[in-house]
């Protein structure tokens, strides 16, 4: 049986016209109609959300058999490494362009050393960067990127806030005037990273999560109707 024709068994049988399964998918009724009569073939992604909204596993769907078509199981294959390798460029994209700023950041800070103001240092170390690694373990978590691996992302937000220099203003008293303390490593700013990353991660989990459920009510909604 070819895969338009499991698509569209799975669909009746669940009582879900084509246009609630298009306006699930996001896409047009037309393109429902095109892949369920094998006229085109609906990604990997698409075919997963359907397995969700159909309540059909995957097994059923995509089983590979004598009767499969074998140009949708090499269709399949290319979107599969196609999507993959896309999700792989983002994962890298977003973490390099993380480790780069936090680099230049060091630059600056090592460069300058205690002649760095303490407006720069305060709006660099307590704003700019805490909210890049917020941004970075939210959208790590809320995607799933690497699994369980991402909780590895608190160590890594520990180390690169452990190697920024302490900067702090002091009075000298001989002196008169206010001298900047220039001092590493900075243990209490690594606790900033520790807990910026696993806020980051536990509420990018929190959102993944409420999605997951929010589309489960969707479908037993739809399927109730």
């Amino acid at each position: 049986m070819e895969i338009g024709n499991k698509l569209k068994k799975a669909r009746n049988e669940k009582g879900i016209t084509q246009e609630q399964a298009a306006e699930f998918l996001g896409v047009s009724r037309q393109t429902i109609s095109n892949w369920e009569n094998n006229k085109s073939y609906p990604d990997i992604i698409s075919v997963i959300k359907m397995s969700d909204f159909y309540a059909v596993s995957l097994d059923i769907l995509l089983k590979e058999d004598k009767e499969m078509d074998q140009t949708y199981q090499e269709f399949l294959k290319e979107s599969t490494d196609t999507v993959k390798a896309k999700n792989n460029l983002v994962k890298i994209i977003i973490l390099v362009t993380y480790l780069v700023i936090w680099f230049a950041t060091m630059i600056v800070f090592w460069t300058a050393g205690p002649n760095i103001s303490t407006g720069f240092n305060i709006v660099l170390k307590y704003i700019a960067m805490p909210v890049m690694l917020l941004t970075l373990t939210l959208i790590y978590a809320s995607n799933n990127y690497w699994g369980m691996a991402k909780w590895f992302l608190i160590p890594i937000g520990m180390l690169t806030f452990l190697a920024f220099p302490y900067v702090q203003n002091t009075l000298d008293i001989s002196q008169g005037t206010i001298i900047l303390q220039f001092r590493f490593p900075n243990i209490s700013y690594m606790v900033v990273g520790a807990v910026v990353s696993v806020c980051g991660l536990l509420i990018g989990t929190g959102i993944r999560k409420l999605a997951a459920g929010n589309r489960t009510k969707s479908i037993r909604s739809d399927t109730a109707e």
